[in-house]
């Protein structure tokens, strides 16, 4: 999962990690240090977590400065402390239920769409965007093509939750409090904040991930990951004029799942 893209202090002397060493840095055994981690509550750093996640609204540089510091002193890009998707993991359930119970849901058509929005929405959707992103990024934005300089998929992952935390937060949170009085409303004013709303969480989603890779320092042309927001504010424009709302078609699908 993780890079190993520098030799340490205890390489041998050719330069060449040894064995001891390279089987540390492999992808099976970090992984397996990170979910071991998952484990055991005591040693994740809550407190540093919930600092990344505020400063994904107000300065996300800083969160992939840190991610600069982590390849310097521990030699890897993305995360080894499980801490920031125990937390978004409580996001989710606890948003989740906020918007059962905004749409009146029962207890387990609630239940029903938690599983959808954890499975589906964050989870199998981030793991193929952490995918599509890790192959382009490898193909074609890599300055030069050598095994000791790529994206690693742990990190494409990272950049994934990253982003997906600050949409998380406006459409599953702050959405919640203009559903049922404004967005759903048959009205101008409800599809334009409602479609508002997705604009800036979708805009925050891109942007986040570009920090992320143009952060990697053996990168070129990151500026590219920015193109979809001409595509975005293009189908802005076009909702409004066409009269679509995009919370309340997202709202009756999600009763469509849960039935």
């Amino acid at each position: 999962m993780l890079p190993t893209t520098s030799v340490n202090s205890r390489s041998q002397g050719n330069g060449v990690l040894s064995p001891r060493d390279a089987a540390r840095h492999t992808a099976g055994a970090k992984r397996y240090k990170y979910l071991r981690r998952l484990f055991h509550f005591r040693q994740m750093d809550f407190e540093f977590a919930l600092w990344q996640m505020l400063y994904l609204f107000t300065s996300p540089q800083r969160v992939y400065r840190n991610f600069h510091y982590r390849k310097q002193t521990k030699d890897q890009w993305a995360r080894d402390d499980p801490a920031f998707l125990v937390l978004l993991s409580i996001w989710l359930c606890v948003s989740t239920v906020g918007f059962g119970f905004v749409l009146d849901m029962g207890f387990f058509e609630t239940i029903k769409l938690l599983l959808w929005v954890v499975f589906i929405d964050c989870v199998g959707v981030g793991l193929l965007i952490a995918t599509l992103m890790w192959f382009i990024s490898n193909k074609y934005l890599v300055k030069q093509q050598n095994r000791d300089y790529d994206v690693e998929w742990g990190y494409a992952f990272d950049v994934h939750l990253n982003a997906f935390y600050p949409l998380l937060v406006i459409l599953h949170f702050i959405q919640l409090f203009f559903i049922n009085y404004v967005i759903i409303s048959d009205s101008v004013i409800g599809y334009f904040v409602g479609n508002t709303l997705w604009l800036i969480a979708i805009g925050y989603y891109i942007y986040v991930t570009f920090l992320g890779y143009s952060a990697l320092p053996f990168l070129k042309n990151t500026a590219i990951l920015l193109y979809p927001f001409a595509l975005l504010i293009m189908l802005y424009l076009i909702s409004l004029a066409c009269g679509w709302n995009f919370t309340k078609m997202l709202c009756s699908f999600y009763k469509y799942r849960v039935r």
